[in-house]
């Protein structure tokens, strides 16, 4: 068989990478779900689902260094394969926060505090990761700056949603200690579970930086 050209393996690093997306957006949506439904079977399967997702990563890692190393890339090939490698670290990284989803709804008994729409929060954070993974397909830079504002908005959504968590505990009469111990958890859960989807978010603004940087050698969303 022919060796692949040094294109063809371009093309490839970047299909491989939308596929992993895709998987850990797929997972992502599972743990989501599992939280909603309180289903302990689909949590567990985003949980041992995690070394799949690590495999891959290692994989899109070794052909990054096989390219920079074998290829010696210059300019803007140079700038796609750096960015790539960046974009798989944050794409593990949001399937590590899926697999907390899944362990929290292991833990989880009842929801407690309905005024606190996790599952819209999640739903803003898949949308900010298709976005950003469009993005670094198409090489659409204006979507790159446009997420770095909506994270903004997430954030805002993030701090309204701990507020209330905390507002609620407050005025909240306990009856025993035990009862005490038992909402502390849960509030614990809860603030944790908004905290990761907050990172989510900052991972597909990452993503945006890089795929910035890759097309117009621009770093002004890196930080």
């Amino acid at each position: 068989m022919a060796r692949k050209s040094y294109q063809e393996q371009l093309t490839e690093l970047r299909e491989d990478i939308l596929y992993m997306s895709e998987v850990v957006l797929e997972r992502l949506r599972m743990g989501l779900d599992a939280l909603e439904q309180k289903d302990e079977e689909l949590a567990q399967e985003v949980i041992t689902g995690d070394d799949e997702i690590n495999r891959m990563y290692l994989d899109l890692e070794q052909d990054c260094i096989d390219l920079l190393a074998l290829q010696q890339p210059v300019a803007s090939d140079l700038r796609f394969i750096a960015a790539s490698f960046k974009i798989i670290t944050d794409l593990e990284r949001i399937a590590d926060l899926a697999v907390n989803l899944g362990e929290y709804t292991l833990e989880a008994e009842e929801n407690l505090f309905p005024d606190v729409d996790v599952q819209e929060m999640g739903e803003l954070t898949l949308e900010m990761v298709e976005d950003a993974m469009t993005a670094y397909e198409t090489e659409d830079t204006d979507a790159c700056r446009q997420l770095a504002v909506r994270d903004d908005d997430l954030d805002q959504f993030a701090e309204r949603a701990s507020e209330i968590v905390v507002r609620d505990l407050i005025e909240r009469e306990l009856d025993s200690p035990d009862e005490v111990e038992r909402i502390l958890q849960d509030v614990s859960r809860l603030l944790l579970t908004i905290r990761d989807l907050e990172r989510v978010g900052d991972h597909s603004v990452n993503i945006a930086a890089r795929t910035l940087y890759m097309v117009e050698n621009d770093d002004e969303l890196i930080y």
